[in-house]
């Protein structure tokens, strides 16, 4: 309690030398019938941030401190107008006129901030080359989340994005494990993710976990988009996830950004970046250097993660940009708990020589040329260059480890990928119109091995002999994936748009390989041992059609809605064998389904945002483990097979406002906004089998609720978070528990968060508390790693940050 009275005393006591700050304001006019330019947004170079205007064509910019500012003005229909403005020692009026440009919104390129929109905003209709009318998106402004970064806390981070529930497997933001609407967290699997618009898992289809988690210190947003995604962005259910990078300023050649962060358990962290621009070039790139011991024992980490970015802009149509991503780093792993260890003691560790060592290469290279105002082109091309290997006792926590050879797992990922999208503006019976059309073509390939490994406790990563040749499994996985989809908006009227869609994927993946069966007696003499090659494969095509509707009744609301089949490709842990007891269905089937949204979001700029929502998602063909019995030998066995349907539905909300600025303005120097986000979800299976039949779906609890405070004046910022998440179940037959906690329930828990940041002139102090009732919860019952067994959260932790820009 000691700890957040100085905490809070600390964080007032830095407000009474704020600087003065003032104000642009003004309206946006069609110069030729002197209303007000609809759809209109000024663009304030400086910093790079974005403002719509209101039904009257005004707009407003605040917290300004003197100095000269340039302003770009542009609306739909009309051409754009740059302004520049010089504030000295009071509130400046500028107003623009706009004249019409035929019909046509030329594309005004937007680095840096957009508008705030209290922190979290939306997509627009159409965002460089893609399109997001009609569908259900968040986009969470970095620059306005008050957060401990440093750890990639993604509680806070994704606090506003509605219904996701996350997995918090370790304290230092390592690995992202979140999941939306009742499905799997589980390295984010469900969700494409991206970064800067490029594939970043590890085998986009045929292993689509995300190892690498960039650092939310160096990104500019995030972005969601719900189910609707899957006919631009392909296989998943969940949606698509992408970080965006942040980049250079745009008015000087040369800025350093430096944050130290000291913390609890040993963490420390040093995050340096250095941008600018000059001529035709831009430049941004990255060193973090990340190492902590872990609130568990044998938890400790050593993270080094750079990322380099180079834009060249030869003329004004052209930019071609190359991004390079490493990162490294070597974990070690406290293992899972059983129940009555968790209950005992959450802290203690019963595992000692387990490790987890991730390299990653990323890079990629894309261009983006303007035919003119109306048609664009973008072409991405992308790859990946990386490995994990995983080193432990996996057996069941509640067997004591023996202190013999360990099972070791090395992933050998090769990928690359080419995404080209060609977006087209035209006019349709006097109306605007956005055509889309693109293609996907991926290579994946995989080397996966398992075998014995070091008897020692260190990391050694070799197999044991050490002849590299895997005891248990050695197999590669080629996959192929060719993709062709177009979407349109047709804009009936200037309120009432439809947006129809398809997409076409041919699929084929490999299991080419082989594994080593191996009997002993209860002594551990050898029974029975044989090598057993297997070489599968499977080729398939697809068609996705969706349909988005939006009804725009002002700047300020807006009612959407869109239906899109979704589909799961199988990958190549469907389709190996490494246990005799698991049987594969030689006849596996995609998993398919659909996802549908029907909602009504709108609000005011930095006053007013919300967001409500309806959903169903129908996930067919559902992969699972069925009871089985050999019809010649008598033996039961599990088989791997497409057990049935499952529905998950429910409804999300969001809204959040700036009680002081709707009570005494805009204009108004402190703002002090609450927020709510609350997602209620039914999720069954709706298989009639015994076993099935009722039962939940697993990871989907019914109630996931956050709520919280922002107060902010000039350059002060506090915010504190509640959030709650209600049971919920790990496994299909919802067990309430079983001695090696593997599968069970996961109960109800809740954690509160407390940060603050104060900047002045080129420094800013951050510091916070996070799970500041130092609640003992857990958000995981882990199969193999981390586990098995519950995996712990972190108990109360601070954190203090020093910030220097140059």
């Amino acid at each position: 309690m000691r700890s957040l009275l100085l905490l809070l005393f600390l964080l007032s006591s830095l407000q009474f030398s704020m600087a003065q700050t003032y104000s642009i304001s003004g309206t946006i006019t069609n110069m030729a019938g002197q209303q007000p330019a609809p759809k209109a947004e000024v663009l304030l170079a400086e910093k790079g941030q974005m403002v719509k205007a209101d039904g009257q064509g005004h707009y407003l910019f605040q917290d300004l401190p003197a100095g000269t500012y340039t302003l770009t003005a542009f609306s739909y229909g009309l051409g754009s107008l740059t302004q520049q403005v010089t504030i000295t020692n009071a509130n400046v009026t500028l107003h623009f006129g706009l004249k019409p440009l035929e019909g046509v919104l030329k594309e005004v390129k937007v680095k840096g901030e957009r508008a705030r929109d209290l922190g979290i905003s939306r997509l627009r209709s159409v965002e460089e080359s893609a399109i997001y009318e009609g569908k259900k998106s968040e986009v969470i402004m970095m620059s306005e989340v008050t957060a401990n970064l440093a750890t990639n806390n993604s509680r806070q981070v994704f606090a506003k994005v509605a219904g996701l529930n996350i997995w918090e497997s370790d304290g230092a933001g390592l690995q992202l494990g979140i999941g939306g609407r009742g499905l799997s967290p589980n390295r984010t699997s469900n969700f494409n993710t991206r970064q800067n618009g490029y594939d970043i898992s590890a085998d986009a289809l045929g292993y689509p976990e995300s190892y690498y988690t960039p650092p939310t210190e160096a990104l500019d947003r995030i972005e969601v988009v719900r189910g609707a995604a899957s006919l631009q962005y392909g296989t998943q259910f969940g949606g698509m996830l992408n970080f965006v990078m942040k980049e250079a300023p745009e008015d000087k050649p040369f800025e350093l950004v430096s944050r130290q962060t000291g913390g609890s358990f040993g963490l420390f962290s040093s995050f340096n970046s250095i941008g600018g621009k000059k001529g035709k070039f831009h430049y941004y790139s990255f060193y973090q250097y990340k190492r902590g011991d872990g609130w568990r024992s044998n938890s400790g980490f050593d993270v080094h993660t750079a990322y380099g970015n180079v834009h060249y802009q030869p003329t004004e149509d052209l930019e071609i940009k190359l991004d390079y991503t490493y990162m490294n780093y070597l974990a070690q792993q406290p293992g899972g708990l059983t129940d009555a260890a968790f209950s005992q003691n959450p802290r203690q560790s019963l595992r000692d020589r387990n490790w987890f060592e991730v390299k990653w290469n990323l890079i990629a290279l894309s261009l983006d040329y303007r035919f003119n105002d109306r048609t664009k082109l973008n072409i991405r091309n992308f790859g990946l260059l990386s490995e994990r290997n995983a080193l432990g006792y996996l057996e069941k926590i509640n067997r004591p480890d023996p202190m013999q050879e360990r099972l070791l797992l090395k992933d050998k990922f090769r990928n690359f990928g080419n995404e080209t999208r060609l977006i087209h503006r035209y006019t349709l019976l006097g109306n605007s119109s956005t055509l889309l059309v693109g293609t996907r073509y991926y290579h994946g390939f995989t080397d996966q091995k398992q075998g014995n490994g070091s008897a020692g406790s260190g990391p050694d990563f070799r197999y044991y002999p050490y002849n590299n040749n895997p005891s248990i499994s050695d197999y590669d996985y080629p996959s192929r994936n060719l993709s062709v989809f177009t979407e349109n908006i047709f804009n009936i009227t200037d309120k009432f748009s439809l947006t129809p869609g398809v997409r076409y994927e041919w699929i084929r993946t490999k299991a080419e390989g082989r594994y080593d069966i191996v009997n002993k007696d209860q002594a551990g003499n050898v029974l029975y041992e044989e090598r057993v090659p297997e070489s599968r494969s499977s080729t398939r095509g697809l068609v996705l059609f969706g349909l988005g509707v939006s009804y725009k009744q002002n700047d300020h609301l807006e009612i959407y809605g869109n239906i899109s089949q979704n589909y799961r490709a199988i990958n190549f842990n469907d389709m190996r064998v490494v246990n005799a007891n698991i049987r594969i269905d030689p006849n596996l089937n995609d998993e398919k389904g659909y996802s549908a949204d029907l909602g009504v979001r709108g609000g005011i700029a930095d006053l007013v945002n919300f967001d409500v929502s309806l959903f169903t998602l129908v996930y067919d063909n559902r992969l699972g483990l069925k009871p089985q019995k050999d019809e010649v030998l008598f033996t039961n066995y599990l088989l791997r097979t497409n057990i049935g349907k499952s529905r998950n539905r429910g409804v999300e909300t969001f809204a959040e406002a700036d009680i002081l600025k709707l009570l005494y303005g805009k204009e108004h120097r402190t703002g002090l906004s609450i927020f709510s986000n609350v997602t209620l979800v039914e999720a069954k299976y709706l298989i009639e089998e015994n076993v099935f039949k009722d039962k939940k779906v697993e990871l989907a609890p019914s109630l996931i609720a956050k709520t919280g405070l922002s107060l902010k004046r000039d350059q002060f910022k506090l915010s504190y978070q509640y959030a709650y998440t209600s049971e919920q179940f790990t496994d299909a037959t919802n067990s309430v528990s079983e001695p090696t906690a593997v599968f069970g329930k996961i109960p109800a828990y809740w954690v509160m968060d407390l940060s603050g940041s104060y900047t002045y002139k080129r420094f800013t102090l951050e510091t916070g508390i996070n799970n500041l009732t130092d609640n003992r919860y857990f958000t995981r019952r882990a199969t193999a790693y981390p586990g098995p067994g519950i995996i712990p959260s972190d108990a109360r932790n601070l954190y203090v940050t020093l910030q220097f820009k140059l």
